[in-house]
């Protein structure tokens, strides 16, 4: 049987406009998908009764059709039962426009909205009033005594489809409560700062986590992926779920760097992209490579982070996102560079959207992640190495690149480079072209000059080739000072 809700929905015109605008293999697998058992599961439940409004379209005996927003406390829509939704009908405008609706159409569609975490829930159901002498029982159900408004009737949904959106298109936005919720611990991780100012060495936490910030993370597993590469897996130490990320995004984790000779660790930040699928909201996984000729971050991660371990640290942020429309995608990563690309590759397979991967290490041991990467990119996966005859041709791969293609670039400062050199010299606007720098050292070419996006404003500014970055940033008229003795937050992008 296919999914119910392509069999309410992909009707004859449906289907011809999937075919006309390109969309219809993509679509048409939803009709061979077996779909057994309630359309409302666990997860559905929650989400359901997490919301503290929803819309309702309805229509009339002429067709004409409405959408009403229907709002309440959270968890006012009940699920009654894995096909059942309920709710108490408050008085509103006495206009009875969705009611007479449902008398001449029981047909109706809800979509269900959680704009902070961009989630969006398709509901096909029929829908039913009851008044209160029809069932006292599923009254006392579905009311409120918290909430003050009069209840004059009960509708009752039985749910036919389901279906998740994807979060393309949606605008993140914030209740009052939620926008208290984020800023709260930002407030108390500024009043930390505050009271530690002047002290050097950081100790973790009486608790024994290490890190401040609003979301505890446990380490629950690790792997070494090539000889220098380690894989972190982070999750909840509840086992709940996370917050939502996109592709490319990172997190800033706590390392403990070692001090001069007699003095304790310095606690810094490193920002290391999430590796994982962003659509799991079990787990984060970061790669890092140790350098031993780094700042010391890589080192103190491998160090110091062990199983078990607990890590505070803030929500995820992204300041090399992948693009949301249907434009192609070229993912060019060297070495360490491959984790925003891996998170992209899995997003853009489970969207079924073109796309292509070439991937650039010291030697076959250093292809970190080659087989989940052959299975998500298959025969557009390109794999090159340093010590066979199969080296990156930047100029060759932007060249047969399709001309709409977005271009993205993560890794050491010559490939940025020269994805940069052939994308220019081939014609490519700078608006098709990405990157991402795992380093803070400016290009080695002769006093050139380059751009630096900062990662935590986004702002792209330009740096003369007889300036020095620092300068360039205050005289953009940007603040600098917090950056002043501390390391970066983020890659330099």
């Amino acid at each position: 049987m296919a999914r119910k809700f392509a069999d309410i929905t992909f009707t004859p015109t449906v289907k011809e406009a999937q075919a006309r605008y390109g969309s219809r293999d993509a679509n048409e697998r939803f009709e061979h998908i077996d779909e057994t058992g309630d359309p409302l599961g666990a997860a559905e439940a929650e989400f359901i009764e997490a919301r503290d409004g929803f819309y309702q379209a309805s229509a009339n005996e002429d067709g004409w059709p409405y959408v009403q927003f229907r709002g309440g406390p959270a968890g006012f829509l009940k699920v009654l039962d894995g096909r059942t939704l309920g709710y108490a009908d408050f008085r509103g405008n006495i206009q009875y426009l969705s009611v007479g609706n449902f008398a001449a159409n029981d047909r109706v569609a809800l979509i269900l909205m959680d704009y902070a975490n961009r989630r969006r829930l398709k509901i096909w159901a029929r829908a039913k009033i009851l008044d209160l002498e029809d069932d006292p029982a599923l009254f006392e159900r579905l009311e409120d005594p918290t909430y003050r408004a009069r209840v004059e009737r009960a509708i009752v949904f039985t749910v036919e489809a389901a279906d998740w959106n994807c979060p393309q298109h949606i605008t993140p936005r914030f209740t009052e409560s939620e926008i208290e919720e984020r800023v709260a611990p930002l407030r108390a991780r500024l009043e930390a700062y505050q009271s530690a100012a002047g002290a050097a060495s950081v100790e973790p936490e009486s608790d024994g986590v290490l890190g401040v910030g609003d979301l505890e993370l446990e380490i629950s597993g690790i792997r070494q992926v090539t000889p220098e590469i380690r894989a972190y897996e982070l999750r909840r130490p509840d086992f709940g779920e996370l917050p939502v990320v996109t592709p490319g995004a990172h997190l800033e984790v706590p390392a403990p760097v070692d001090a001069t000779e007699g003095e304790a660790a310095v606690l810094q930040t490193r920002a290391y992209s999430i590796s994982s699928d962003p659509s799991r909201r079990d787990i984060y996984e970061i790669a890092v490579r140790g350098d031993p000729e780094g700042r010391g971050g890589s080192q103190a991660v491998h160090a110091h982070y062990a199983l078990g371990g607990r890590i505070r640290v803030q929500s995820p942020r992204n300041g090399f996102a992948l693009h949301e429309d249907e434009r192609p995608a070229v993912l060019i990563a060297g070495g360490v560079g491959i984790t925003p690309m891996k998170a992209m590759a899995h997003t853009l397979h489970a969207e079924n959207r073109q796309f292509q991967l070439h991937f650039a290490a010291r030697s076959d041991a250093h292809l970190a992640f080659r087989a989940e990467l052959t299975a998500l990119a298959g025969k557009t996966a390109n794999f090159y190495t340093s010590d066979s005859e199969r080296r990156l041709d930047i100029v060759s791969v932007l060249a047969a690149a399709p001309e709409n293609a977005v271009i993205y670039a993560c890794g050491p400062d010559r490939l940025i480079d020269a994805v940069q050199r052939a994308a220019k010299a081939l014609g490519v606007e700078d608006a098709r072209v990405r990157f991402e720098r795992f380093s803070t050292a400016t290009p080695e070419a002769d006093d050139t000059a380059f751009q630096v996006r900062l990662a935590r404003s986004g702002t792209v500014v330009d740096v003369a080739a007889d300036q020095t970055l620092l300068d360039a940033v205050l005289e953009s008229g940007i603040d600098a000072s917090m950056a002043v003795n501390r390391e970066p937050a983020a890659p330099v992008r």
